[in-house]
């Protein structure tokens, strides 16, 4: 009897230095391993917004090492859903894929104080996200 495929989630934004890089830390440690994920650019930047790394170090969330990576067709070809967040056309379309559009604040340019409410919703919002996919989030 083989074991249920491990459900595949690609989160997207322009830079990929703030709400991807959270949505993709929150689903991995709530994931606990039972979940692919991956996250990517449309136009990455050369690092990780240092509001975001403070905003999920104060959840218990270490994004310090995390580099924002190149949107690449592979990747969106190696998921199961594709969760975008403002890069708008930069992301290709493939049929069969599930694709979600998370419209959220970009953190880019503020401090903590402004990253701490968008670091709440995306974890909301990947909560549901596993819930729908049916895996059990950490508590």
């Amino acid at each position: 009897m083989s074991s249920p495929a491990v459900p595949s989630v690609l989160f997207v934004c322009v830079h990929n230095a703030g709400r991807s890089q959270m949505a993709a830390a929150f689903l991995t440690h709530l994931g606990q391993g039972r979940v692919q994920v991956r996250s990517a650019g449309s136009a990455p930047a050369d690092t990780v917004n240092p509001a975001v790394v403070e905003a999920m170090s104060e959840v218990g969330i270490d994004v310090s090492a995390e580099t924002p990576k190149v949107l690449t067709v592979e990747a969106v070809q190696a998921s199961d859903v594709v969760i975008t967040m403002g890069c708008g056309d930069a992301c290709p379309y493939f049929p069969g894929k599930r694709y979600l559009d998370w419209t959220l604040e970009d953190p880019a340019g503020q401090g903590v104080e402004a990253v701490r409410p968008i670091r709440q919703e995306i974890e909301q919002r990947v909560r549901c996200l596993l819930a729908e996919l049916g895996v059990q989030a950490a508590a």
